[in-house]
């Protein structure tokens, strides 16, 4: 997959910021490579780019018009086809994240033919995997995990890619969702894996490399997430990190889009190290990252992070809010450069 830039960032008529994160995270991570972001009436998500529809961001230059948004079951509302067609006449390829086929929708297939453009469906990856393996391979590896969804694991991971590599660190992002795909440019949307191939379609997004290197896998779900823990145990056999982060936020008591209550920071802890060592008998967290967005009070945040850095003996940090220097000098003494 290589898409052409820049993105004009759909984003629908989404409820909140959280079903946007598509979007979001691009425009955090690759803010440069954005025209502007087209909505629908009734779209509660912003990604404060200037506002615009295909055929005025076509004119501005845009190559790629990209679905920013996220939903239950990645179904693409039909609403939205005219919207899709609509990019496609104005010039523009189209990019998504959900787990339906763009080219399923006799509209939008159309409308690709007719104007000689692509679709490029990210979920859909055209890579064929192994069964993962479990053997231990070069190099090293980073693993975010969650006490929940949509908590930071790729914003940490790629906080922590940015801040290994300033301290000196050959250290790579390795994405698993489709935002990381669209911000990194390789990478495989593990949850439309087929199940018997998560953890070597893992193996695959994170191969051997070289023993000083430093892959930061990006972490998806939660192992106590009743709808996604597959998924995520897949993908922490597969990594088989040496290291892992735990990433929270603390406002939460149920999980996202469930009833089941939050598991704790220790919870995670206990039992990824339990099920980590299926495939790496020495893993180990060195982290703790949570995301304190709902506390304007920075004195309050620190107050947050210096208890959870007191209760579980690990450096705890916002990446986003205080960076992630303790958690890169905590994997420099554990593990050198």
């Amino acid at each position: 997959m290589e898409l052409e830039r820049p993105y004009l960032l759909f984003l629908g008529d989404v409820p909140d910021a959280l079903a946007a994160k598509t979007a979001l995270g691009i425009v955090d991570w690759r803010r440069d490579w954005c025209v502007g972001q087209w909505r629908l009436p009734g779209c509660n998500a912003d990604a404060k780019l200037p506002e615009m529809n295909a055929r005025e961001a076509a004119d501005k230059g845009a190559r790629t018009m990209i679905v920013g948004v996220v939903n239950a079951g990645g179904k693409l509302p039909d609403h939205w086809v005219q919207s899709i067609v609509d990019g496609l006449d104005a010039g523009m390829d189209v990019a998504a994240g959900l787990h339906s086929r763009l080219g399923d929708v006799p509209a939008i297939a159309e409308a690709a033919k007719r104007n000689g453009r692509n679709l490029f469906d990210v979920r859909r990856s055209s890579q064929t995997f192994e069964t993962g393996k479990g053997v231990k391979r070069p190099g090293k590896r980073l693993l975010t995990v969650g006490t929940d969804c949509s908590v930071g694991k790729k914003y940490t991971a790629l906080a922590i890619e940015a801040g290994m590599q300033n301290a000196g660190f050959d250290a790579t992002f390795c994405a698993t969702g489709q935002t990381g795909v669209f911000i990194s440019g390789r990478g495989v949307a593990i949850d439309a894996v087929v199940a018997d191939f998560i953890s070597g379609a893992a193996e695959w997004i994170a191969p051997a490399t070289g023993e000083n290197a430093w892959q930061l896998v990006e972490g998806q779900g939660s192992l106590f997430h009743p709808s996604f823990a597959g998924v995520s145990l897949g993908l922490l056999h597969g990594a088989q990190p040496d290291a892992f982060v735990v990433c929270h936020e603390p406002t939460r008591t149920n999980m996202r889009g469930v009833k089941t209550p939050l598991p704790t920071i220790g919870d995670v802890i206990d039992m990824t190290v339990a099920l980590g060592k299926l495939t790496n008998p020495a893993i180990k967290p060195v982290g703790i990252a949570i995301n304190t967005a709902a506390f304007e009070d920075g004195d309050e945040a620190r107050a947050i992070l210096d208890k959870a850095a007191a209760d579980y003996n690990l450096p705890a940090t916002d990446p986003m809010r205080f960076g992630v220097e303790s958690i890169v000098d905590r994997i420099t003494q554990e593990y050198g450069k």
